[in-house]
C-alpha cells in the first residue's frame, strides 16, 4: 500500500533567475557524456578540450563522475553576473531540474531550508505531484 508524497497536493515554483542556484556553496554541477557533447559543441570546443577546460573528475561511491569546475568564488564556470546563465539553453540536467530534486523533496523541512535561498519556491506556477514525481526520479543528480 502506498501513500501520497507530503507533496500530494503539488508544489509552487517559478524560476525568478535570481542565480542563487548557480552561486554560493561549492558544490557538484553533474554532467552526462551526451551533456559534455553538447556543451562542447555549444562552444565550438572538442570534448576534451572542454573537459579540461570546464570539468574536474570527481570520485564518488566507487564510481567517478565529470562535474563542472566552480569559479574561485563558488559560482558555475557558466554563470555571469547581470546575464545569468550563459548555456542556459544547454544547461545540464541537473540544473533543469531544481528545485524538483529528490533531496529537496525528501521532507517538508527539506523544501523549506532550499526554498529559504530560492525566491521562485512556493510561489508562480503549480506543478502536480505526478510530473514533480517524473522530473526527481531523473534529476540529474547521482542515486
Amino acid at each position: 500500500m502506498s501513500t501520497a508524497p507530503w507533496f500530494g497536493a503539488g508544489l509552487k515554483f517559478s524560476c525568478t533567475q535570481c542565480g542563487n542556484c548557480c552561486t554560493g556553496e561549492p558544490g557538484f554541477t553533474w554532467l552526462t557524456e551526451v551533456e559534455v557533447a553538447t556543451l562542447a559543441t555549444r562552444l565550438g570546443l572538442s570534448q576534451e578540450s572542454f573537459l579540461r577546460r570546464y570539468t574536474r573528475t570527481v570520485q564518488r561511491a566507487g564510481a567517478r563522475r565529470v562535474s563542472l569546475v566552480d569559479k574561485p568564488n563558488h559560482e558555475c564556470v557558466f554563470y555571469k553576473q547581470g546575464v545569468g546563465c550563459t548555456v542556459y539553453e544547454d544547461r545540464p540536467r541537473q540544473c533543469r531540474t531544481w528545485p524538483f530534486w529528490r533531496s529537496n523533496l525528501a521532507s517538508p523541512e527539506s523544501w523549506s531550508g532550499a526554498a529559504a535561498t530560492c525566491p521562485g519556491m512556493d510561489h508562480g506556477s503549480h506543478h502536480a505531484v505526478d510530473a514533480i514525481a517524473a522530473i526527481a526520479g531523473d534529476d540529474g543528480l547521482p542515486g
